[in-house]
């Protein structure tokens, strides 16, 4: 008895479903095929942007260290400010080399009023041994004795040397034209050639490096997209890059790669850019992050907007108009990088290919549509600006 109900019950269902089917299919065939929008593909020339993240760095970042121990006496600079080579940043009060540099001033003295001493007594002893009245041992103990008074004047000048470089560093001077940095001592703090923090440190940022990284992949295929034999040729043919702040505005001015690293880090598996860029509105600060944007021109593709693709188990469709009306869906390969709203199609498309731009979710492969065919000059005419 259940058996000839679920039968039945089959039956009445399999009759309704053949009953609606037939409905929507008449329904169809009185509306007609669904209007699609179109556009006809073709080959374009355009640029395309790669941003990577880069930290800036002066050209010179110098650390400010005394060469003495003693107090600061004065600062004569704040954070921030901008100095030229040789301006007076620091005095450092260490009494002891002033009075080292008056002991050797005494000494000189000292030393001077010897050896006109000894001289003296060369110029009596000299006569005297020429008239055989004292002998010649006499004048050459005079001599000599001249000699070491002359050598301990030297020593003397030299002492005085030294003391007075010793003095001079308690006047720090700029060693560059740059913009002083963090200032971590006060006046009165006591400071010594051996410590580890640095009384400032001066950066240079009248250009300014731009460091950036490209992993093993994109190293590889940097090195093929620019011609040349070696590492220096393909620099020279890669075009200017633009500097992206932190705000999102363009840099006004452009920069070159100058620098690739030559070894792969094994423990980040990418290898360090350098690229530099002018700064003498010293706009760029260092320390500062922003992204290193790398154009690159290419000629004869095939773009299309992203909305008319989809994506089905890791692979990307568009649907192509075929012949009477009938739409086919199709596989594409595109290029990681992409132009604003648009993919860069390598495989899959060519030029003249109609290609449906959007709202097909219901759309099925071999389904006959009315196509609404759009001007492709206004639809790619965003990536042209």
């Amino acid at each position: 008895m259940k058996t000839t109900i679920q039968l039945s019950l089959t039956l009445f269902l399999g009759a309704m479903l053949s009953s609606c089917g037939g409905k929507d299919q008449k329904a169809t065939q009185a509306t007609g095929p669904q209007l699609y929008p179109v556009f006809m593909v073709s080959n374009q020339t355009t640029t395309l942007d790669t941003d990577y993240p880069a930290s800036i760095q002066g050209i010179q970042n110098i650390d400010i260290r005394p060469k003495i121990d003693g107090f600061i006496e004065k600062i004569y600079v704040d954070e921030g400010a901008i100095v030229k080579k040789g301006q007076l940043l620091f005095t450092i009060n260490a009494p002891q080399y002033e009075q080292a540099v008056r002991t050797a001033s005494a000494s000189i003295s000292s030393a001077e009023a010897d050896v006109n001493a000894a001289q003296l007594q060369v110029n009596k002893t000299k006569p005297l041994v020429d008239k055989d009245i004292i002998s010649k041992y006499e004048l050459e103990s005079a001599q000599l004795t001249l000699q070491s008074k002359k050598a301990m004047l030297s020593q003397a000048k030299a002492a005085l040397v030294n003391a007075r470089v010793n003095l001079g560093y308690t006047r720090i001077t700029s060693p560059v034209d740059g913009v002083i940095g963090l200032l971590p001592f006060k006046a009165g703090s006591l400071v010594s050639g051996t410590s580890a923090q640095p009384l400032t440190t001066i950066s240079n940022t009248t250009k300014v490096y731009a460091y950036f990284s490209l992993n093993e992949k994109q190293l590889l295929s940097f090195a093929n997209t620019y011609p040349g034999k070696t590492l220096a040729e393909q620099m020279k043919n890669i075009p200017a890059v633009s500097l992206i702040l932190a705000d999102g505005n363009v840099y006004p001015q452009n920069g070159k790669i100058e620098s690739i690293n030559g070894q792969i880090n094994t423990t980040t598996g990418s290898a360090s850019l350098r690229a530099t860029f002018p700064n003498a509105s010293a706009l760029l600060k260092n320390g500062a992050s922003a992204l290193v944007r790398i154009p690159q021109h290419i000629n004869d593709v095939i773009l299309i907007p992203q909305k008319s693709t989809t994506d089905l188990q890791g692979k990307k469709f568009v649907y192509v108009l075929g012949d009477s009306a009938k739409v086919i869906s199709t596989p594409i390969e595109v290029m990681e990088v992409t132009k604003g709203k648009f993919y860069v199609v390598t495989k899959g498309l060519k030029a003249g290919d109609k290609v449906v731009l959007e709202g097909f979710q219901s759309l099925r492969d071999q389904t006959i549509i009315k196509p609404q065919e759009l001007n492709s000059d206004s639809l790619y005419a965003e990536i042209k600006k």
